[in-house]
């Protein structure tokens, strides 16, 4: 088994089968997910980012494909408040207690209410951050909905 993180950690914890893929992070990449899928060799579309947001005043996370952008007025929709943002970068691993570009819907520090992109449940398996730089989690998207407690929406753009 590769590297430990609280993210592994909640995946042996909730008992359900995944798998840990390692790449070469590269920190000047314009986009890590779509690195991430690059280095891995695998279509953007199942490799998701974790994206950290307030609906309203509540800090909720957003899980979308890499080569998709977070819908914002779907999420706020989705988390039942009017208006949605990104959540800013130090702000973001103050509550995940994760480095951005390692940040995990996994092990974060409190949990919080998670939305997952409804496009996931299309694939065999996904592939997430596993809480560190060139760490990633492959599961199956119902299993990571089990083991994050989150919910599936259509929070991406088309």
């Amino acid at each position: 088994m590769a590297k430990k993180t609280p993210a592994t950690m909640a995946m042996d914890k909730s008992g359900k089968p995944y798998e840990v893929l390692e790449y070469e992070y590269d920190p000047d990449a314009q986009s890590i997910g779509l690195q991430a899928a690059q280095a891995m060799g695998l279509p953007p579309s199942q490799v998701f980012k974790t994206l950290m947001t307030l609906a309203g005043d509540e800090a909720v996370v957003a899980i979308v494909p890499s080569d998709r952008e977070l819908n914002l007025k779907a999420l706020a929709a989705a988390a039942g408040k009017k208006s949605a943002a990104m959540m800013k970068g130090p702000d973001a691993e103050r509550v995940t207690g994760y480095k951005i570009g390692g940040i995990s819907p996994l092990g974060q520090k409190k949990r919080l209410r998670t939305f997952l992109d409804d496009s996931a449940l299309e694939f065999d398996f996904i592939v997430v951050n596993g809480g560190q730089r060139g760490l990633q989690i492959k599961a199956a998207p119902a299993d990571l909905l089990a083991a994050i407690g989150a919910a599936a929406a259509k929070i991406a753009t088309s």
